[in-house]
This record gives C-alpha cells, sequence and structure tokens, in this order.
C-alpha cells in the first residue's frame, strides 16, 4: 500500500454539479451527490453513490485490478436493450483508508458510458423512475407502463 503524497497525490471533492451517466442514449445514472477524484496527472473520475445508479443494469464479472493507492477495484458490465459494455463500470469495494470516501461508489469508462453534466438544482428525477419508463425504441417501456390517467374513449 502507497499512501497519496506531493509525488503522487489524490484529492476527493464533491462535484457541485448534478451528473447523469448515459449507456446508449439511457440514463444509468442520475445524482448530485458524485465526488470527483484527482489523481496524480490523471483526468479527475467522477464516482457515483450506488444508490444514484441503476444497478439492475450492472452485471458483476470477474475482472479485478490492483492500485497501490487505492486497492483492489472490482467490475460490472453495463447490459441495456441487447447491448454489451464489457468491464465499464469499476468500484472499490474496501478501499485503503486514504480513499475511504470512495468506497462502494461506481465510476464509468468514458470511452463506454457518457458523463453529462447539469446544473445542481435542475430537477432531478428518481433513477427507477427514469428507467421504469424509458423507451427502448421499441415503442414500449423498459418496465412496467404507468397507469392510465384518462379514460378510452367510447366506441
Amino acid at each position: 500500500m502507497k499512501i497519496p503524497g506531493p509525488d503522487h497525490p489524490i484529492t476527493i471533492t464533491h462535484n457541485p454539479k448534478r451528473l447523469r451517466a448515459l449507456y446508449q442514449g439511457h440514463v444509468i445514472a442520475d445524482s448530485v451527490g458524485a465526488l470527483n477524484l484527482k489523481e496524480a496527472g490523471y483526468k479527475a473520475v467522477a464516482y457515483f453513490p450506488r444508490e444514484d445508479v441503476a444497478m439492475d443494469f450492472l452485471s458483476r464479472t470477474e475482472r479485478r485490478t490492483y492500485c497501490p493507492y487505492k486497492g483492489e477495484a472490482s467490475y460490472y458490465s453495463v447490459v441495456r436493450d441487447g447491448h454489451l459494455a464489457e468491464n465499464a463500470v469499476w468500484t472499490y469495494e474496501d478501499p485503503y483508508p486514504a480513499v475511504e470516501t470512495i468506497r462502494n461508489l461506481v465510476a464509468f469508462y468514458p470511452d463506454q458510458v457518457e458523463i453529462e453534466e447539469l446544473d445542481a438544482d435542475d430537477a432531478r428525477a428518481d433513477i427507477a423512475d427514469v428507467i421504469r419508463h424509458t423507451d427502448s425504441g421499441a415503442g414500449v417501456s423498459q418496465l412496467e407502463h404507468w397507469p392510465s390517467n384518462v379514460e378510452a374513449p367510447p366506441p
């Protein structure tokens, strides 16, 4: 285990923006509680709380990687509408103490999942409702339909 320092700094900050992760145009995460991890000379990475991620569309894989500063990462693939983004998501379930705040948060590879920033005060939809009522392109929602709020016209 290595400790972050001047030669390899790691900073973790709250992202003031509302972040959304989209896969194949579908929202799979929507959060005002994401954290940004900036490590040495690497580009900052957004980590999303699991409660803001549609975990039903993620499938754990056998892949594991090791970072001497953060610990062991576990991976998930995104499966949605017959599309697969293999090992597109990672998480540190037992991170080293220096990065404890990213425990169980998830991050997405930006070449597989689009991350967009919105103003934090934009209305945030519950991720389950977004998934439940999103059209896959087939003309039907991904899950059950909302109940009708109008009566059918008489024949």
